[in-house]
């Protein structure tokens, strides 16, 4: 989905009032029609605002762990499938769990897509090794659904599993691929649209809980706070109890 180099001069931690810079971003979205079935959208490079002292991607809103490369080897997080009004057609946005995607060229995500292509939002469930485009889940997925996501590697099988679960309708999606250029070096809980803060539709929150990386609590890692652009729509709100965190409209 999205990608972004930090300039961090050497340091293996992100400060917040250290600059960044836009590297490259993708984000390959699959949408449902009206009639139901899919199509293709086309791929949209998000700009970066650079600014010293805060974050802020155009499309990105959560936290970001950044290391080094081969340090993460697992990232997970529970969230619940928040109520959606549609302001157009063109709107949708997605919550994920991943590794990588901040500072290299890779993603391995997983997360709920909700879209309003059909005037009416629809949820989708979908796992991405990017650059290789998302795969969507054919389970039902309903507003409400409590949801959790794990991303892992295995140093032994060279190996990437994804899990999805759908803890309210009770189904589960495991699939374990490798993708040999996977650098492992920051992880990743946000919402992000396709583009732009305009691809946004009108979200209640998203509380994430249970945010672990490599096992640990989010609050480990001194994450950074993404907001979604400028003007600011999305932002998160504080770490509490070392895991969770409500991604909240700001206006």
């Amino acid at each position: 989905m999205a990608k972004v180099r930090l300039m961090a001069g050497g340091s293996q931690r992100v400060a917040l009032a250290i600059p960044v810079i836009l590297a490259c971003a993708v984000f390959t979205i699959v949408s449902m029609t009206a009639a139901g079935a899919a199509s293709a959208r086309p791929v949209v490079r998000p700009t970066l605002s650079p600014e010293v002292g805060a974050m802020s991607l155009s499309n990105w809103a959560g936290y970001i762990a950044a290391g080094t490369t081969g340090e993460f080897t697992t990232a997970s997080a529970d969230w619940v499938v928040a109520s959606v009004t549609c302001l157009s057609n063109q709107d949708l946005y997605a919550p994920w769990v991943g590794i990588d995607g901040y500072g290299d060229a890779t993603v391995e995500q997983t997360g709920v897509e909700t879209t309003c292509a059909s005037g009416s939002p629809v949820s989708e469930a979908w796992y991405e090794l990017y650059p290789k485009s998302p795969v969507f889940i054919s389970e039902p997925v309903s507003t409400g659904d409590a949801f959790s996501a794990s991303v892992s590697y295995s140093t032994a099988r060279k190996k990437f599993t994804v899990t999805i679960t759908d803890v309210t309708k009770g189904w589960t999606k495991t699939v374990t691929k490798a993708h040999k250029s996977a650098k492992r070096m920051s992880a990743e809980a946000v919402i992000e649209a396709p583009g732009s803060v305009k691809d946004y539709p009108s979200i209640t929150g998203v509380n994430f809980t249970d945010v672990l990386f490599n096992g640990a609590d989010l609050s480990t890692f001194s994450p950074v706070p993404s907001d979604s652009g400028n003007p600011v729509v999305y932002a998160p709100g504080p770490i509490t109890s070392g895991t969770n965190f409500t991604i909240a409209p700001t206006t």
